[in-house]
């Protein structure tokens, strides 16, 4: 009889707190006012407590870390631009392949839907399929199928330059947002949309974007009632894809995260496995390639009969092993650009937390009525207000208020100056369209499937063993994907 006493009122102490607990999640206070949260009667302030990002399409969690970023080889072409340094990276997302032929075109489809009459927009977007082309070789299939036949879908589109890059995150962010929004009923579907009408996600968010509203808005708890359009306290849309950054590249590809104990690296990585050779070493797959690449003048993919890669151009972005973030082929395949400006002396330069350089700083352009204004594609026009391409590296053009005095001084320097010595037929010439690409590819030695060699080109120019992956900021505590 007791013991029936006892479980009733452990039932009903357990009923009564979570009671308490559904109360306290509706009627939650202020800790510094004690006015009541996400209640119309107390004016209807909002507070979701709780956010959990949720990753974006195609985005493996990479949680962020200090580690030694730089060259773990002998410098063999003498460049000195990657000098061993430790920094930190905070988490982030990375799309767990290289972006295929599949995406591009799906992009140059929406493209071609949305804006039929604009040939301008659409032909921006298009790969260089030239890049195939050689003189003394014969790659016209390559040249008129790789980007489009069924055959190489999965494979990583190419000949794509930085600036083509950067457009395609752009145009991928507002997509997945769009896409968000109608899957939660907050937006109703507008394949009819064109011109400035098209969704954009900073568009949407600054409420320039005249879309219909879905079946399930947001009540608005404010004087005015009604209902609301999502905003970033919602927690609902997503940050933007991008490049990642440098920093960010390197740290993924050597996913230390499977060669540590505690905070001790057991075995500091040459490439995003270990060891020092391109072969697989365990037990059950021993032998086989870690990746696509050169092994020597003119040995693409091996001997018939016993192919080693077994790919005489890129492979489908899966065909490798991933590392032990879950990320494939951050050796080989195709080099990957990232976000960072090039400059030898980065590494002497940059900041120990999320080292970059290229900041560039703007604002929203607004109209007389304060709004931001939007350009013929519906994107909101922006005005620089700061340029730190250059900054600490003794070029007067970088726009910053502290170094105006420099523009006077007989001794200061533009970009191509400063490095005029060390262009011409040599190499490509530096300057501020300078990226940097890392990686290594299907026709590099295996010395550049190391994480911390670089190489840049411009960002206007695009080759057929080069091409990129997306990235996403990670928002919040780094202990929770």
């Amino acid at each position: 009889m007791k013991l029936n006493v006892l479980v009733y009122l452990v039932l009903s102490l357990l009923v009564v707190t979570s009671c308490n607990l559904i109360r306290g999640k509706k009627k939650s206070a202020s800790s510094t006012t004690g006015w009541a949260y996400n209640d119309a009667k107390t004016g209807g302030f909002e507070y979701r407590s709780g956010y959990s990002q949720n990753a974006g399409p195609g985005l493996v969690y990479i949680q962020g870390g200090t580690f030694t970023m730089g060259r773990v080889e002998q410098d063999v072409m003498f460049d000195g631009n990657n000098i061993p340094r430790r920094v930190t990276v905070a988490s982030f997302y990375m799309d767990e392949t290289e972006v295929r032929n599949v995406d591009w075109r799906e992009y140059l489809y929406w493209l071609q839907r949305v804006y039929p009459n604009d040939r301008d927009i659409y032909k921006a977007a298009l790969p260089d399929t030239l890049v195939w082309r050689d003189e003394l070789s014969y790659n016209e299939p390559y040249l008129e199928n790789y980007l489009r036949h069924a055959a190489y879908s999965e494979y990583p589109v190419v000949g794509v330059s930085w600036v083509q890059a950067d457009k395609y995150c752009r145009w991928r962010t507002d997509r997945a947002n769009e896409a968000i929004l109608i899957n939660n009923q907050k937006l109703q579907p507008d394949l009819a949309q064109t011109g400035d009408k098209v969704f954009t996600s900073d568009g949407y968010l600054n409420g320039v974007y005249d879309g219909v509203e879905g079946k399930r808005p947001i009540k608005n708890l404010s004087k005015d009632g009604g209902t609301r359009r999502v905003n970033m306290s919602d927690g609902i849309v997503l940050p933007r894809y991008r490049l990642p950054t440098e920093a960010e590249w390197e740290y993924a590809a050597l996913g230390l995260v499977g060669n540590s104990e505690d905070e001790v690296i057991l075995e500091r990585r040459i490439y995003p496995w270990n060891g020092n050779q391109i072969r697989n070493s365990d037990k059950k797959h021993r032998g086989s390639m870690m990746a696509n690449n050169v092994r020597g003048r003119g040995d693409y993919m091996g001997t018939a009969g016993a192919l080693n890669d077994g790919y005489e151009i890129a492979a489908p972005v899966k065909s490798f092993a991933p590392n032990d973030y879950g990320l494939y082929c951050m050796a080989g395949n195709v080099n990957e650009w990232v976000q960072d400006v090039y400059r030898p002396t980065s590494s002497m330069e940059v900041s120990e937390f999320q080292p970059l350089r290229g900041n560039v700083y703007t604002n929203y352009r607004r109209g007389t009525d304060g709004k931001p204004i939007k350009d013929k594609y519906g994107e909101l026009q922006r005005d620089t207000v700061a340029n730190y391409t250059n900054f600490k590296d003794g070029d007067y053009q970088s726009v910053i208020a502290e170094a105006e005095e420099w523009k006077t001084d007989s001794l200061a320097l533009t970009t191509d100056q400063m490095y005029a010595s060390g262009t011409g037929n040599s190499g490509p010439r530096i300057s501020d369209h300078s990226r940097v690409y890392k990686g290594g590819s299907w026709k590099d030695r295996t010395y550049w499937l190391g994480p911390g060699t670089r190489r840049y080109m411009d960002e206007r120019k695009a080759t057929n063993d080069l091409g990129f992956r997306c990235a996403m900021t990670h928002l919040g505590d780094s202990n929770t994907k």
